[in-house]
């Protein structure tokens, strides 16, 4: 579906390509993973190439359920920001996060499936909703937002390499990003607390923050948000995933 995800294993190191265009080769293990973003148009056909010869699959990607989120009150800065020097950081914490979003880590960590991040009071806004801030259409909202009170932790959902790591940026207040191999990189934002750095390892389960209400945010929650290479997923679409039968 829009915003969902294929996961499948073939010959170690294959290619593999969405609608004829190589997108992504398979790990050692044989292990890839696509993403479909929330506004992915339906054809989907799934080829891997061997030397030995290709197949190919066909996807169909069902239309997602987004609904239209409201918030008001938030200051002009974090809605339509005009000042100059305040653009200037902007532009630099843009650089600096897509830096991040870059990172291709040659692993599959993914394939294990994900757990939730943090064990949440409930879930305050879903994945793909159009958000209209103080009443100007702004993007779409690319995470899952997970209410709970500051300081409850927040940990690895699936193994990967922490590719971004810092804290006073101007929307996310605090921002983690980690790489689960191919490309497919979870976020979390508006931390209250960093417990791991750029470049380090973690493990499913493992602390890596704390949840907080910095940047753009009415009140304490984690931003959870999945992008694969220029996708925009729906992150808590993996939880629970059963890996595919070797």
């Amino acid at each position: 579906m829009q915003g969902g995800f294929v996961v499948g294993r073939t010959a170690p190191r294959a290619a593999v390509l969405l609608n004829g265009a190589p997108v992504t080769q398979a790990s050692a293990a044989g292990w890839f993973v696509i993403g479909f973003d929330r506004d992915a148009p339906p054809p989907a056909l799934i080829t891997v190439e061997t030397p030995d010869g290709s197949v190919s699959r066909q996807a169909t990607i069902a239309p997602g359920d987004f609904d239209i989120q409201r918030i008001d009150g938030l200051p002009d800065s974090q809605v339509s920001p005009s000042d100059p020097a305040l653009l200037a950081r902007i532009a630099a914490e843009s650089a600096r996060k897509a830096a991040g979003f870059a990172s291709r880590v040659d692993g599959d960590f993914f394939r294990t499936g994900f757990i939730l991040p943090v064990q949440a009071t409930r879930r305050s806004a879903r994945f793909g909703g159009q958000r209209i801030l103080n009443g100007e259409p702004k993007r779409p909202h690319y995470g899952v937002d997970l209410a709970a009170p500051v300081g409850t932790p927040v940990v690895a959902p699936a193994a990967g390499v922490v590719s971004f790591a810092e804290t006073g940026l101007h929307y996310e207040g605090v921002l983690i990003l980690i790489d689960h191999g191919q490309g497919l990189i979870t976020a979390y934002l508006h931390l209250s607390r960093v417990a791991v750095t750029a470049g380090q390892s973690v493990v499913q389960g493992q602390l890596i923050g704390a949840v907080g209400q910095e940047g753009r945010a009415t009140g304490p929650h984690l931003c959870w948000r999945m992008r694969w290479r220029d996708q925009n997923l729906d992150p808590s679409l993996m939880v629970g995933m059963a890996p595919p039968i070797p």
